[in-house]
This record gives structure tokens, sequence and C-alpha cells, in this order.
């Protein structure tokens, strides 16, 4: 179990600091599959700065969960 929520909370601390610096205005990244109107965000988005933000931390949490050592008597 930990295991997985370390390897799915870095993958998604990945994703949620690409989308924050896309938010920010700092990276910019063409759209790769779309399936409507493929226009690329110019600018800093409000939206997916915060969105970012969120998965990132999210992320982070998991992350720290699945490193932190359980604490009690050890299992036989």
């Amino acid at each position: 179990m930990k295991k997985a929520a370390f390897v799915l909370g870095l993958l998604a601390a990945l994703l949620g600091g690409l989308w924050l610096l896309q938010g920010l205005g700092i990276a910019h990244v063409r759209p790769i599959l779309c399936f409507a109107d493929c226009a690329p965000i110019q600018g800093p988005s409000l939206t997916w700065a915060s969105v970012g933000a969120i998965v990132l931390a999210a992320s982070g949490l998991a992350v720290f969960w699945s490193l932190k050592r359980r604490s009690g008597p050890p299992r036989p």
C-alpha cells in the first residue's frame, strides 16, 4: 500500500509541478493530445496554478506518508 502511494504521489507531484509552472506562466508546453480546440494556454492561468498547487501539496503529503515509519510494536 505504501509503495503504491509513493509511486502515485511521485507521479502526481511531477504533474502538479508542471501544472503549477504552466499556470504561473513559467513553462510553456504544446498540447500533446486534444479532443476539441487545441489552442495552447497563453500567459498565466490562476485556475491551473491553483490546481497545480493543490495536487503538488496532496502528492507531497502522500509521499511523506509513504516514507513515514510505522510507530508501535513490530509485527511478528
